[in-house]
């Protein structure tokens, strides 16, 4: 069994970076190795909503597709994906958002696996290692891009920041 885990703390509130991680129909956009990432099938369920999920993971000359059951709980700040088939015996992947006073939050991305085959394990391995240990970067990419790079201080016309960058008065 394979595993990564990490933890970041970002600059975007806990509820925009559960909306980002959420929104799998853009992955193809930012998600390093997913050629496609389409929603199946969508239900509510007592702790949030119950997505099935196809995602399409491209590396070199391989192209693998598998089924995911994802489990979205705002309520607990966290999304739960497990595979249903495809080329993986095991995955688990937990996405938790901890809210933080400032407007920011720490994101968490824990993740096991177990290919079916040795053989998949040896071709996949790699593609797959490379691509969960720049999974939180990429989101963390894709929200400042989608909202902005989080507080900054605000340059008036007339202030000495803007006098000493020499901005228009």
């Amino acid at each position: 069994m394979s595993g990564f885990r990490v933890k970041r703390h970002v600059r975007h509130s806990a509820d925009r970076m559960f909306d980002l991680v959420a929104d799998i129909e853009r992955y193809e956009g930012f998600v390093p190795f997913c050629q496609k990432h389409a929603l199946v099938s969508r239900a509510k369920c007592t702790d949030g909503e119950i997505l099935t999920t196809d995602m399409t993971v491209a590396g070199g000359i391989l192209c693998e597709t598998f089924r995911s059951r994802v489990l979205l709980d705002r309520s607990h700040g966290r999304i739960l994906v497990e595979s249903a088939d495809g080329p993986m015996r095991r995955l688990k992947a937990l996405w938790t958002f901890k809210p933080r006073a400032d407007e920011s939050c720490d994101v968490g991305f824990d993740v096991s696996y177990e290919f079916a085959s040795r053989t998949l394990a040896l071709l996949l391995g790699g593609v797959f290692e490379a691509a969960f240990s720049c999974f939180v970067q990429a989101f963390e990419r894709r929200a400042d891009l989608v909202y902005g790079r989080g507080k900054q201080p605000s340059l008036h016309r007339g202030s000495k920041l803007a006098a000493l960058l020499d901005l228009p008065q």
